[in-house]
């Protein structure tokens, strides 16, 4: 691989802007693996696809559209399943159908699927450009802090909702303030691999770090270095070998988790634990 390519100014800022979103997926995506809410992201994202359609439709810029269509119905459909008691599950269907649903409609009546609609379907990270790139990392770290000043809070509603509800913590409120982190982490996302893979990157890193059986911060911490692994070798592999960058990211994913699968059937992960 030719160290060329770290010359360019595009690749500095894909790298830069797929670094700070692996590690905003990781750590986001370790609550919602661990609320059991693996799809909640894919969810969202396809929630999102609507408010992008509908963007272009009326010419608005897709990514501030998608947030707007994202959040609202992340919020709406959350408040449903509390009110009428229906399982997530079922919540995260609803809410996924009803998303590319309405995306194909607008874009029905736009027209049909363009080139900026395919872009943000499969991502487009080499193209971000300085404003994206600053919007990345400036989301990247509001919702870092707000997870390190709750931390406490979200962990704890996390792992003992009930017990969490008697020590006083609003539990109500940390739950729609995950969903609210949730669909600004999957919009931020959608320019790196795209809206049909971005569950990818909320669940296969954690779920390969819970494998390790360690603790939370740990796990979390391995979590992370799996997706910004794969992540920043995925774009530049994609770029040498002129492919997609999101398809490179979670193929590399997925090897990370069967190793780790590989590894923990012979044996090797039980010993190193004791």
């Amino acid at each position: 691989m030719s160290f060329e390519i770290l010359t360019f100014s595009f690749m500095h800022r894909a790298l830069v802007s797929g670094a700070a979103i692996a590690i905003l997926c990781s750590v986001v995506g370790l609550f919602l693996v661990l609320r059991r809410y693996s799809l909640f992201g894919d969810a969202i994202a396809h929630s999102s696809f609507g408010g992008i359609a509908l963007g272009l439709l009326v010419g608005i810029y897709p990514i501030w559209t998608a947030y707007a269509v994202s959040i609202a119905n992340a919020l709406i459909i959350t408040k449903i399943k509390d009110k009428y008691n229906i399982s997530g599950d079922a919540s995260i269907a609803v809410l996924l159908s009803s998303g590319i649903a309405v995306g194909l409609v607008i874009i029905g009546l736009s027209g049909g699927f363009t080139i900026d609609i395919f872009g943000f379907l499969f991502g487009s990270i080499l193209l971000v450009n300085v404003d994206d790139t600053v919007l990345i990392l400036a989301l990247t770290g509001i919702i870092l802090v707000v997870i390190l000043v709750l931390y406490r809070q979200i962990l704890y509603s996390t792992f003992n909702e009930q017990q969490a509800k008697v020590s006083g913590i609003p539990v109500e409120k940390i739950n729609y303030l995950i969903v609210f982190l949730a669909g600004i982490t999957v919009v931020t996302s959608i320019q790196l691999v795209g809206l049909l893979l971005i569950s990818a990157l909320f669940v296969i890193p954690n779920v390969t770090a819970i494998m390790y059986g360690k603790g939370f911060k740990q796990t979390a911490i391995i979590s992370m270095g799996f997706s910004i692994f794969s992540v920043i070798t995925g774009i530049l592999v994609s770029y040498v070998l002129d492919i997609t960058p999101a398809g490179t990211i979670v193929l590399l994913l997925i090897g990370l988790l069967a190793g780790t699968m590989g590894i923990k059937s012979t044996g090797l992960l039980s010993r190193r634990e004791s």
